[in-house]
Protein backbone atom coordinates (compact mmCIF):
# COMPACT_ATOMS: atom_id res chain seq x y z
CA UNK A 1 0.00 0.00 0.00
CA UNK A 2 1.06 3.57 -0.53
CA UNK A 3 2.73 5.00 2.51
CA UNK A 4 3.86 1.56 3.71
CA UNK A 5 6.82 1.08 1.36
CA UNK A 6 9.39 2.18 3.91
CA UNK A 7 7.95 0.21 6.82
CA UNK A 8 9.21 -3.15 8.03
CA UNK A 9 6.54 -5.89 8.16
CA UNK A 10 6.78 -8.12 11.20
CA UNK A 11 8.25 -5.42 13.45
CA UNK A 12 7.25 -5.97 17.07
CA UNK A 13 4.07 -4.18 18.11
CA UNK A 14 3.53 -2.90 21.65
CA UNK A 15 -0.06 -2.25 22.66
CA UNK A 16 -1.20 0.58 24.92
CA UNK A 17 -4.13 0.48 27.36
CA UNK A 18 -5.57 3.16 29.63
CA UNK A 19 -5.33 2.54 33.38
CA UNK A 20 -6.06 4.57 36.48
CA UNK A 21 -2.98 5.95 38.22
CA UNK A 22 -2.03 8.19 41.13
CA UNK A 23 -1.44 11.79 40.00
CA UNK A 24 2.20 11.77 41.12
CA UNK A 25 2.88 8.77 38.87
CA UNK A 26 2.03 10.91 35.83
CA UNK A 27 4.39 13.82 36.54
CA UNK A 28 7.48 14.69 34.54
CA UNK A 29 10.06 13.08 36.90
CA UNK A 30 8.32 9.72 36.35
CA UNK A 31 8.71 9.92 32.52
CA UNK A 32 5.11 8.80 31.96
CA UNK A 33 3.18 7.70 28.92
CA UNK A 34 -0.28 9.04 29.51
CA UNK A 35 -3.57 10.28 28.12
CA UNK A 36 -5.29 13.53 29.05
CA UNK A 37 -4.76 15.87 31.96
CA UNK A 38 -1.96 18.39 31.56
CA UNK A 39 1.26 17.63 29.68
CA UNK A 40 4.11 16.19 31.73
CA UNK A 41 6.76 18.15 29.85
CA UNK A 42 10.10 16.40 29.31
CA UNK A 43 12.46 19.26 28.49
CA UNK A 44 11.83 22.53 30.31
CA UNK A 45 13.26 24.87 27.68
CA UNK A 46 11.48 26.14 24.57
CA UNK A 47 8.26 24.37 25.58
CA UNK A 48 5.51 24.67 22.93
CA UNK A 49 3.24 27.63 23.54
CA UNK A 50 0.91 29.98 21.68
CA UNK A 51 0.82 30.64 18.79
CA UNK A 52 2.42 27.23 18.13
CA UNK A 53 -0.45 25.52 19.95
CA UNK A 54 -3.18 27.65 18.41
CA UNK A 55 -5.69 26.09 16.02
CA UNK A 56 -5.26 27.44 12.50
CA UNK A 57 -9.03 27.42 11.94
CA UNK A 58 -10.76 28.70 15.10
CA UNK A 59 -7.57 30.28 16.56
CA UNK A 60 -8.27 28.85 20.02
CA UNK A 61 -5.65 27.01 22.11
CA UNK A 62 -5.43 23.29 21.46
CA UNK A 63 -5.96 20.64 24.14
CA UNK A 64 -3.37 18.07 25.20
CA UNK A 65 -4.43 14.58 24.04
CA UNK A 66 -1.59 12.21 24.99
CA UNK A 67 2.14 11.63 25.29
CA UNK A 68 4.29 8.55 24.68
CA UNK A 69 7.65 8.03 26.39
CA UNK A 70 9.78 6.29 23.75
CA UNK A 71 13.58 6.32 24.29
CA UNK A 72 15.76 5.07 21.43
CA UNK A 73 17.93 2.18 22.63
CA UNK A 74 21.66 2.75 22.17
CA UNK A 75 21.29 6.44 21.28
CA UNK A 76 22.50 8.68 24.10
CA UNK A 77 20.88 11.84 22.77
CA UNK A 78 17.51 10.04 23.02
CA UNK A 79 18.00 8.41 26.42
CA UNK A 80 14.85 10.28 27.45
CA UNK A 81 12.42 10.85 24.59
CA UNK A 82 8.71 11.73 24.55
CA UNK A 83 6.21 12.57 21.82
CA UNK A 84 3.33 14.94 22.65
CA UNK A 85 0.05 15.13 20.74
CA UNK A 86 -2.37 18.06 20.86
CA UNK A 87 -5.70 18.57 19.09
CA UNK A 88 -8.42 21.17 18.71
CA UNK A 89 -11.57 20.10 20.55
CA UNK A 90 -13.85 21.93 18.14
CA UNK A 91 -15.42 19.21 15.91
CA UNK A 92 -15.48 21.43 12.81
CA UNK A 93 -11.75 22.06 13.13
CA UNK A 94 -10.82 18.50 13.96
CA UNK A 95 -12.52 17.21 10.80
CA UNK A 96 -9.75 19.10 8.96
CA UNK A 97 -7.04 17.31 10.98
CA UNK A 98 -5.85 20.35 12.89
CA UNK A 99 -3.48 18.67 15.37
CA UNK A 100 0.09 19.20 16.56
CA UNK A 101 2.77 16.65 17.32
CA UNK A 102 6.04 17.46 19.13
CA UNK A 103 9.14 15.44 20.00
CA UNK A 104 11.41 16.22 22.96
CA UNK A 105 14.53 14.28 23.91
CA UNK A 106 17.41 14.51 26.37
CA UNK A 107 20.65 12.63 27.05
CA UNK A 108 20.97 10.76 30.33
CA UNK A 109 23.12 13.54 31.76
CA UNK A 110 20.99 16.68 31.47
CA UNK A 111 20.03 19.84 33.36
CA UNK A 112 16.60 18.67 34.48
CA UNK A 113 16.68 15.12 35.84
CA UNK A 114 19.02 13.03 37.98
CA UNK A 115 21.29 10.52 36.29
CA UNK A 116 19.71 7.58 38.13
CA UNK A 117 16.02 6.50 37.93
CA UNK A 118 13.48 8.29 40.18
CA UNK A 119 12.39 6.78 43.53
CA UNK A 120 9.30 4.61 43.75
CA UNK A 121 7.00 7.18 45.35
CA UNK A 122 6.39 10.89 45.72
CA UNK A 123 5.00 13.22 48.35
CA UNK A 124 3.99 15.88 45.82
CA UNK A 125 0.23 16.38 45.73
CA UNK A 126 0.02 19.64 43.84
CA UNK A 127 -0.07 20.61 40.17
CA UNK A 128 2.97 22.31 38.74
CA UNK A 129 2.50 26.06 38.39
CA UNK A 130 5.99 26.62 36.96
CA UNK A 131 8.65 24.49 35.30
CA UNK A 132 11.74 23.63 37.40
CA UNK A 133 15.09 25.17 36.42
CA UNK A 134 13.61 27.59 33.89
CA UNK A 135 10.79 28.96 36.04
CA UNK A 136 8.43 29.18 33.06
CA UNK A 137 4.87 29.82 34.30
CA UNK A 138 2.19 27.34 33.25
CA UNK A 139 -1.44 27.95 32.34
CA UNK A 140 -3.80 26.72 35.07
CA UNK A 141 -6.32 25.57 32.46
CA UNK A 142 -4.15 23.54 30.05
CA UNK A 143 -0.64 23.21 31.55
CA UNK A 144 1.08 24.96 28.64
CA UNK A 145 3.36 28.00 29.10
CA UNK A 146 1.40 31.10 30.07
CA UNK A 147 2.43 34.38 31.65
CA UNK A 148 -0.94 36.20 31.82
CA UNK A 149 -1.63 36.43 35.56
CA UNK A 150 -4.97 37.01 37.25
CA UNK A 151 -5.12 40.74 38.00
CA UNK A 152 -6.70 40.18 41.43
CA UNK A 153 -4.87 37.28 43.10
CA UNK A 154 -1.72 37.11 40.92
CA UNK A 155 -1.40 33.43 41.87
CA UNK A 156 -2.60 31.77 38.67
CA UNK A 157 -1.43 32.34 35.12
CA UNK A 158 -2.89 31.60 31.70
CA UNK A 159 -1.70 31.04 28.17
CA UNK A 160 -4.48 33.14 26.66
CA UNK A 161 -7.40 35.45 27.39
CA UNK A 162 -9.69 32.62 26.31
CA UNK A 163 -8.46 30.27 29.04
CA UNK A 164 -8.54 33.03 31.64
CA UNK A 165 -12.19 33.69 30.78
CA UNK A 166 -13.00 29.97 30.88
CA UNK A 167 -11.48 29.60 34.34
CA UNK A 168 -13.19 32.72 35.65
CA UNK A 169 -16.63 31.55 34.56
CA UNK A 170 -16.02 27.96 35.63
CA UNK A 171 -14.72 28.47 39.17
CA UNK A 172 -12.13 31.21 39.68
CA UNK A 173 -14.75 33.91 40.21
CA UNK A 174 -15.63 32.09 43.45
CA UNK A 175 -12.10 30.97 44.36
CA UNK A 176 -10.05 34.06 43.54
CA UNK A 177 -7.99 35.24 46.53
CA UNK A 178 -9.11 32.21 48.56
CA UNK A 179 -6.82 29.64 50.19
CA UNK A 180 -6.93 27.14 47.35
CA UNK A 181 -8.54 26.05 44.08
CA UNK A 182 -10.40 22.77 44.16
CA UNK A 183 -12.18 22.74 40.82
CA UNK A 184 -10.56 20.87 37.94
CA UNK A 185 -9.90 22.43 34.56
CA UNK A 186 -12.99 22.41 32.30
CA UNK A 187 -11.17 21.65 29.04
CA UNK A 188 -8.88 18.76 29.96
CA UNK A 189 -9.46 15.22 28.76
CA UNK A 190 -9.76 12.57 31.52
CA UNK A 191 -6.28 11.54 32.69
CA UNK A 192 -5.02 7.95 32.49
CA UNK A 193 -1.73 6.14 32.42
CA UNK A 194 -0.81 4.39 29.17
CA UNK A 195 0.18 0.89 30.26
CA UNK A 196 1.89 -1.25 27.60
CA UNK A 197 2.38 -4.90 26.74
CA UNK A 198 3.69 -6.69 23.60
CA UNK A 199 1.14 -7.86 21.08
CA UNK A 200 0.98 -11.64 20.90
CA UNK A 201 1.01 -13.05 17.36
CA UNK A 202 -0.83 -16.21 16.40
CA UNK A 203 0.39 -18.58 13.69
CA UNK A 204 -2.19 -17.34 11.17
CA UNK A 205 -1.10 -13.75 11.62
CA UNK A 206 2.57 -14.62 11.07
CA UNK A 207 1.69 -16.48 7.87
CA UNK A 208 -0.32 -13.50 6.64
CA UNK A 209 2.67 -11.19 7.15
CA UNK A 210 4.98 -13.56 5.27
CA UNK A 211 2.56 -13.92 2.38
CA UNK A 212 1.28 -10.35 2.31
CA UNK A 213 3.85 -8.86 -0.04
CA UNK A 214 3.66 -11.82 -2.41
CA UNK A 215 -0.13 -11.52 -2.61
CA UNK A 216 0.05 -7.77 -3.06
CA UNK A 217 2.45 -7.98 -6.00
CA UNK A 218 1.04 -11.12 -7.54
CA UNK A 219 -0.76 -9.29 -10.31
CA UNK A 220 -3.50 -10.90 -12.35
CA UNK A 221 -4.27 -14.45 -11.27
CA UNK A 222 -4.39 -17.23 -13.85
CA UNK A 223 -6.61 -20.27 -14.13
CA UNK A 224 -5.20 -23.74 -14.90
CA UNK A 225 -5.64 -23.32 -18.65
CA UNK A 226 -3.80 -19.99 -18.63
CA UNK A 227 -6.80 -17.71 -19.00
CA UNK A 228 -6.98 -14.69 -16.69
CA UNK A 229 -9.27 -14.91 -13.71
CA UNK A 230 -11.18 -11.88 -14.97
CA UNK A 231 -11.98 -13.74 -18.23
CA UNK A 232 -13.08 -16.84 -16.33
CA UNK A 233 -15.52 -14.75 -14.31
CA UNK A 234 -16.91 -12.85 -17.26
CA UNK A 235 -20.39 -14.24 -16.71
CA UNK A 236 -20.40 -13.47 -12.97
CA UNK A 237 -22.13 -10.40 -11.61
CA UNK A 238 -18.93 -8.46 -10.84
CA UNK A 239 -20.83 -5.51 -9.47
CA UNK A 240 -22.42 -7.67 -6.77
CA UNK A 241 -19.03 -9.16 -5.92
CA UNK A 242 -17.48 -5.71 -5.61
CA UNK A 243 -20.07 -4.70 -3.05
CA UNK A 244 -19.10 -7.58 -0.78
CA UNK A 245 -15.41 -7.90 -1.48
CA UNK A 246 -14.07 -4.40 -2.01
CA UNK A 247 -10.54 -3.48 -1.11
CA UNK A 248 -11.93 -1.17 1.54
CA UNK A 249 -13.82 -3.94 3.28
CA UNK A 250 -10.74 -6.20 3.17
CA UNK A 251 -8.63 -3.56 4.91
CA UNK A 252 -11.30 -2.95 7.53
CA UNK A 253 -11.81 -6.65 8.21
CA UNK A 254 -8.04 -7.02 8.71
CA UNK A 255 -8.17 -4.12 11.17
CA UNK A 256 -10.97 -5.81 13.11
CA UNK A 257 -9.23 -9.17 13.05
CA UNK A 258 -5.90 -7.80 14.32
CA UNK A 259 -7.57 -5.92 17.18
CA UNK A 260 -10.10 -8.60 18.16
CA UNK A 261 -7.78 -10.34 20.65
CA UNK A 262 -7.23 -7.05 22.56
CA UNK A 263 -10.33 -4.94 21.83
CA UNK A 264 -9.48 -2.30 24.45
CA UNK A 265 -6.15 -1.28 22.94
CA UNK A 266 -5.91 2.49 22.48
CA UNK A 267 -2.41 2.65 20.99
CA UNK A 268 -0.14 0.50 18.80
CA UNK A 269 3.58 1.28 18.98
CA UNK A 270 5.90 -0.13 16.30
CA UNK A 271 8.82 2.16 15.39
CA UNK A 272 9.72 1.61 11.71
CA UNK A 273 6.81 -0.84 11.52
CA UNK A 274 3.58 -0.62 9.55
CA UNK A 275 0.34 1.16 10.52
CA UNK A 276 -2.86 -0.83 10.78
CA UNK A 277 -5.21 1.14 8.55
CA UNK A 278 -8.99 1.18 8.99
CA UNK A 279 -9.70 1.85 5.33
CA UNK A 280 -8.08 1.57 1.91
CA UNK A 281 -8.94 5.24 1.39
CA UNK A 282 -6.83 8.22 2.41
CA UNK A 283 -3.63 6.27 3.04
CA UNK A 284 -0.59 8.56 2.75
CA UNK A 285 1.85 8.17 -0.11
CA UNK A 286 5.58 8.58 0.50
CA UNK A 287 5.27 12.09 -0.90
CA UNK A 288 2.57 12.95 1.66
CA UNK A 289 4.97 12.37 4.55
CA UNK A 290 7.45 15.26 4.71
CA UNK A 291 11.06 14.73 5.65
CA UNK A 292 12.36 16.02 8.96
CA UNK A 293 13.93 19.47 9.07
CA UNK A 294 17.30 17.70 9.43
CA UNK A 295 16.79 16.11 5.99
CA UNK A 296 16.15 12.54 7.18
CA UNK A 297 12.99 10.72 6.19
CA UNK A 298 10.21 10.32 8.70
CA UNK A 299 9.08 6.79 9.55
CA UNK A 300 6.01 5.39 11.26
CA UNK A 301 6.28 5.20 15.06
CA UNK A 302 2.84 4.63 16.58
CA UNK A 303 -0.87 5.03 16.00
CA UNK A 304 -3.77 6.10 18.20
CA UNK A 305 -6.76 3.79 18.00
CA UNK A 306 -10.45 4.78 17.84
CA UNK A 307 -11.11 2.91 21.10
CA UNK A 308 -9.50 5.83 22.95
CA UNK A 309 -12.54 7.98 22.14
CA UNK A 310 -14.62 5.94 24.60
CA UNK A 311 -12.24 6.76 27.46
CA UNK A 312 -12.23 10.44 26.51
CA UNK A 313 -16.03 10.64 26.79
CA UNK A 314 -16.27 12.33 23.40
CA UNK A 315 -17.46 9.42 21.27
CA UNK A 316 -20.36 11.19 19.60
CA UNK A 317 -20.14 11.00 15.80
CA UNK A 318 -20.43 14.38 14.16
CA UNK A 319 -20.58 16.25 17.47
CA UNK A 320 -17.06 15.75 18.81
CA UNK A 321 -13.52 14.95 17.79
CA UNK A 322 -13.37 11.67 15.90
CA UNK A 323 -10.93 9.49 13.97
CA UNK A 324 -10.42 6.04 12.50
CA UNK A 325 -6.75 6.12 13.42
CA UNK A 326 -4.04 8.73 14.01
CA UNK A 327 -0.69 7.65 12.55
CA UNK A 328 2.44 9.30 13.96
CA UNK A 329 5.56 9.69 11.81
CA UNK A 330 8.81 10.89 13.39
CA UNK A 331 12.38 11.55 12.30
CA UNK A 332 13.91 8.18 11.40
CA UNK A 333 17.23 9.10 13.06
CA UNK A 334 15.61 10.99 15.97
CA UNK A 335 17.85 13.95 15.23
CA UNK A 336 19.20 16.22 17.90
CA UNK A 337 17.06 19.27 18.55
CA UNK A 338 16.87 22.18 20.92
CA UNK A 339 13.61 22.14 22.82
CA UNK A 340 10.68 20.62 20.97
CA UNK A 341 10.70 19.51 17.34
CA UNK A 342 7.45 19.29 15.38
CA UNK A 343 6.74 15.89 13.82
CA UNK A 344 4.02 14.65 11.44
CA UNK A 345 0.56 13.22 12.08
CA UNK A 346 -1.79 11.58 9.54
CA UNK A 347 -5.50 11.31 10.40
CA UNK A 348 -7.52 8.58 8.68
CA UNK A 349 -11.28 8.39 9.14
CA UNK A 350 -13.64 5.47 8.82
CA UNK A 351 -15.55 5.26 5.57
CA UNK A 352 -19.30 5.85 5.86
CA UNK A 353 -20.09 2.11 5.81
CA UNK A 354 -17.67 1.08 8.54
CA UNK A 355 -18.55 0.45 12.18
CA UNK A 356 -16.45 -1.07 14.95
Amino acid sequence: MAGDKNCTPGTEVVLGFVEEAEPWELRSPRFPSKVGGKPAWLGYRDVPSLPGLQCDICHLPMAFLLQVYAPVSGQDRSFHRTLFLFCCKTPECYSHNDSRLFRSQLPRANDFYPYDPPPGSSDSKHDQVALPVTGVKLCWVCGCPGSKACARCHTVTYCSKHHQTLHWKHSHKRECCSQGMCASSPILFPEFELATEPEEKDVEQEEEEEDGEEKEEGGAQKTENGASLADALAEVDLEEMAMHETEDSKVFQLFRKRTAAEPHQVLRYSRDGCPLWVSSQHIPSDQDIPSCTCGAKRSFEFQVMPQLLNSLCVDSTGASIDWGTLAVYSCSVSCNNDGYCMEFLWKQDFSSEQHL
